[in-house]
């Protein structure tokens, strides 16, 4: 069981990192313009060794910054979760702390999913048609790589869940 939750408890701190990171980097988009290089992310974007804000309130940016945010947020809560259930207080015997933790991790991993499904649909149909040499880059791919860590993460400490229920109902030998 305690494997389960340190393997968990591993792909959540590496998922939750990489969500942060692909959140607050500007490498979700690169593209040639006017000859240039130019990339841009969930907050700025970045021509000629300059960067500005996104000063535009576009939806589908401001859908894809929101999930992004409550997905870190939830991966963050699922931590504390899963660090707690480790510990074995009394007063949370009826609560359990690993299955908490547990949809704790696939709450951040629909949020992920959503935010990224969300910026790929628009990219590719309205984007990637306004821009000929375009690529999804960096901080884009992190975003994918962090949705599978929190998946796997979700799926550890069910997995640990599952091991105490039937330990549990079965009763010391």
């Amino acid at each position: 069981m305690y494997s389960f939750m340190g393997g968990g408890l591993f792909c959540a701190i590496v998922g939750n990192i990489l969500l942060v990171v692909s959140t607050a980097t500007d490498y979700w988009m690169q593209y040639r313009l006017s000859g240039s290089f130019a990339h841009q992310g969930l907050w700025r974007y970045c021509m000629s060794g300059k960067c500005y804000m996104q000063t535009d309130s576009i939806a589908y940016w401001n859908a894809t910054r929101a999930f992004m945010i409550l997905s870190a947020m939830s991966c963050f809560a699922g931590i504390i979760a899963g660090i707690l259930s480790f510990a074995h207080f009394s007063a949370f015997e009826r609560f359990n702390r690993s299955f908490a933790a547990g949809i704790m991790f696939f709450v951040s991993t629909l949020f992920v999913l959503l935010a990224m499904a969300i910026y790929t649909g628009v990219t590719v149909n309205f984007l990637g048609k306004r821009f000929g040499d375009w690529r999804f880059s960096w901080s884009y791919i992190l975003g994918w790589v962090a949705l599978l860590m929190t998946f796997f993460a979700g799926i550890f400490y069910m997995c640990a869940y599952r091991m105490h229920e039937c330990r549990r109902v079965a009763g010391p030998r």
